[in-house]
Order: structure tokens, then sequence, then C-alpha cells
């Protein structure tokens, strides 16, 4: 027989508790979704004693991986592209996070056959509780990929839920961040194709991604096939805008001309494939999004950050 640790907290021997948790396996470890799954996990007084962190990555030996290992993660590699490398990553979980990133390959027939190989390895591994990074079908390659992979997982004998991700306010710390013109003004470019001054944009603080799975991690059968909206408002660039003076004291002017970034989704120009509903519908999401909005915040116990919170928590933003 095995020789335990000396070690005891509450009792029971710090092994035998290890071998009583749950595996909670997170792909996109590193990233910005699976990171802040696991932080919240890791900080969450209930979850902390319920589950055992093991996070999915391409490379151990990268300093974020590294990082996760000294917080008490279990770090494992995993190839999206090969299925047996995905079973090896899921064996014995109790419940998977699995996501995709599309711009990995920049295809949608790829990212679709990543997610679905993702799925069957949780079932493969008899998993209790399968939670996808879906996106709503509205006629982007980058958003369908995630729905054909959505459709997919409803076939399969696996409890499932989905989390729909909107806008992460963490772009406008990068690639969406107000630039400074050549006047000295500063200028927030159109966020995505067809986005104008009264676009309703599903502002999120991803950090708060665990807020918004914990009913599911409460009670999976009762979420089971519900779709869980991921934003706590929806802002329009405008607003966004307004927030910065607020906060800041510096104007901010939207410019809905293109700035390219929208090239990269790859449809551009093609305004009407952006969901469209009616004018309390953002057209991310498409029709009926306002009250899937409604329902998913009724369901938190904790309320998600607001932009104006993120727009004073993360300054300065003009220096």
């Amino acid at each position: 027989m095995p020789t335990c640790r000396e070690d005891v907290k509450g009792g029971i021997c710090i092994c035998l508790k290890i071998e009583m948790s749950k595996i909670f396996t997170v792909f996109g470890a590193t990233g910005q979704q699976g990171g802040a799954l696991i932080k919240y996990l890791l900080n969450h007084p209930r979850f902390l004693k319920i589950y055992r962190v093991r996070g999915v990555t391409r490379d151990v030996g990268k300093s974020s991986a590294r990082a996760l290992v000294d917080l008490g993660v279990e770090m494992v590699e995993a190839d999206m592209n090969d299925p047996i490398s995905l079973e090896k990553a899921t064996r014995d979980s109790h419940t998977v996070f699995a996501m995709t990133n599309y711009w990995d390959t920049a295809s949608r027939a790829a990212e679709t056959a990543q997610g679905k190989a993702l799925a069957d390895a949780a079932v493969a591994a008899s998993a209790t509780l399968l939670i996808w990074s879906s996106l709503p079908r509205i006629g982007l390659p980058n958003f369908d990929s995630k729905a054909d992979v959505e459709d997919y997982i409803r076939t399969l004998p696996i409890t499932s839920a989905f989390f729909m991700p909107g806008w992460f306010m963490q772009n406008q710390l990068t690639f969406a961040r107000p630039q400074q013109q050549e006047d000295g003004k500063y200028v927030l470019k159109r966020l995505f194709p067809g986005c104008e001054s009264t676009t309703l944009v599903p502002l999120v603080d991803i950090e708060d991604i665990g807020r918004f799975l914990q009913p599911v991690l409460d009670e999976p059968e009762r979420y089971t096939g519900m779709r869980l909206t991921g934003c706590r408002a929806f802002v329009t660039p405008v607003e966004m805008c307004r927030a910065w003076e607020r906060v800041a004291g510096v104007e901010v002017i939207f410019e809905g001309d293109n700035n390219g970034d929208g090239e990269d989704v790859g449809v551009k120009g093609e305004k009407d494939t952006w969901g469209g509903g009616g004018k309390e519908d953002s057209p991310y999401y498409g029709p009926g999004s306002k009250e899937a909005l409604e329902w998913t915040l009724a369901q938190m116990e904790e309320e998600p950050g607001s932009w104006e919170g993120f727009v004073e928590r993360c300054g300065p933003w003009f220096e």
C-alpha cells in the first residue's frame, strides 16, 4: 500500500483529499477565458474544495503555464488537431470547459473539427458535464463554426451547457484601444463590421466568466442544454466613449469608418450578416438577445462588472 504524506488537514490526509477531488479540465488555460475560469475556481471557497483543476495548453513549458503549476494546477499538453492527445488531456475528468480559437487556423471547417474532437474526448472520458464556449449562428465563419460544434454536442450523451461570450472589455486595452490622432484627439474605431454609433455591443469583463458558469456548476441538470449570454449589458460605442470621458476626463470620439480590424473577419462590408433583430437586440447575438441577457443575469448570484467599473479599474488610459 502506498504511504500517505503525514500532512493532515481537517483529519483527512492530503493525498486522500486529492483523490476525492473531481477533476475540472479547462482548455485554453493560458488564454483569457480559460485563465480567468481557473483563477475563479482556485479562489472560490466552495469550488476549491470540490475540484482539482487541470489546465490544457499547447506548451506546458511557457511561463504562463508554469505560473499555473505554481498555483497548484495540473498542466497538460494537447494538440487541438490530434484527437488522441485530447482524449489523454480529458482522461478521468468530471467537468470539461472546452473552447477553440478560430484565428489559429482561420478555417470554419478546421475549428469545427477541433470542437467536435473536444466533445468526443469529453464523452470518451465519461465526463459528467461539458461546458462549450459557443457563439450564435449569424453568418460569420468564426461564429458559425462554434454554433456547428454546439449543434453536435447536443446530439451526444453528455450533460452540456453553453457559454456565449460577448465582446471582451479587455479588447479595449489592446487592439481596440482609443488612438490619439495628429490633432491630439482620441478616436475609437469601429469594433467589428457593421458596428455603428447606435450598435448594441455586448460588453463582458471576461474575468467574470466564473460568475456566469457558477449556476451551471451548482445545478448542471437544471441548465442542461441552456445558453448563458456572456455579457453585462448592451452598450453603444458612443456610450463607451462617454464612460472614458466621465472617468478619465478625456473626450473620445467614435469613428464608424472601418479601421481595418473588421477585414480580419473575412466579411468586410457584409453588414447584414450581423444577426439583425429588433432595435433592442444586439447584432452580435441576433433576435431575442435582450430577453436572453435578462434571463442569464437573473440566474447569477454575483453581478458581473460594468463597463464604467472596468474603465475605472484599468486606467490610466491616455498617457
